[in-house]
């Protein structure tokens, strides 16, 4: 996994079906984690920490909605992102999906190009920097497009790395996120970095931050993790 690189989980019971999404998905530069029925879909949920899930109501066993229930009724996924997709296409199934907690409902057979939007769509509300979007919080300003942050309008400098831990804590401020999920979303999966890495940049994005004053509003949770705000 790339790092920063957004993940979209689909959970697709036909093989052909799956391909031909991760295919066009993953050519619209996405990093694609695929499942085959509900219960493999929930143990990657873990494993890949998506940012969007696109699902499929039909499938064995687990049923699309009951994963986007399941998905929902977590703490830790609620405000995940999940577009339903469904041969259903009476408004009371419409309804069903998007009132079991599904962000968007398609319905098949769909437009490829009307998905990708859609996806992309649901990664600007899910991750606004990775969709090149402005992040505020505080006296905090980044702009994702132009690589630039300022505090209290002045310009701050940034590494490549603390760039990507701010704009991760800016989009879910308040979040606690542990040293293993910074790993994942700020140097990726694929790279293998040890948890004390993410103290030693923690503390150069702390500096940083401060280096014209202000409060600290990095927050370390003992035996958790980090936060911003």
């Amino acid at each position: 996994m790339a790092a920063d690189q957004p993940t979209v989980l689909v959970v697709e019971d036909e093989a052909a079906q799956r391909e031909v999404l991760r295919y066009n998905l993953e050519a619209e530069g996405f990093r694609v984690a695929a499942a085959g029925n509900g219960e493999e879909a929930l143990v990657l949920l873990d494993e890949e920490n998506p940012d969007v899930v696109v699902l499929d109501w039909m499938l064995p066993n687990l049923s699309g909605i009951e994963v986007c229930r399941q998905i929902k009724t977590r703490t830790e996924t609620r405000s995940l992102p999940v577009i339903m997709l469904s041969a259903r296409s009476e408004e009371v199934d419409r309804i069903r999906g998007l009132d079991t907690g599904a962000d968007d409902y398609v319905v098949k057979p769909y437009s490829l190009r009307e998905l990708m939007a859609r996806v992309k769509a649901q990664l600007r509300r899910a991750r606004p920097s990775a969709a090149g979007l402005r992040l505020e919080f505080e006296d905090i300003v980044l702009d994702a497009e132009t690589h630039r942050v300022m505090r209290g309008g002045q310009e701050l400098k940034l590494g490549p790395t603390e760039f990507r831990l701010l704009s991760t804590f800016m989009e879910k401020p308040g979040r606690v996120w542990s040293r293993e999920q910074l790993l994942d979303r700020v140097w990726g999966r694929d790279i293998y970095v040890d948890t004390r890495t993410v103290d030693v940049h923690i503390g150069r994005l702390r500096k940083a931050l401060g280096a014209h004053g202000g409060e600290d509003l990095l927050r370390t949770v003992r035996g958790a993790g980090y936060a911003l705000g």
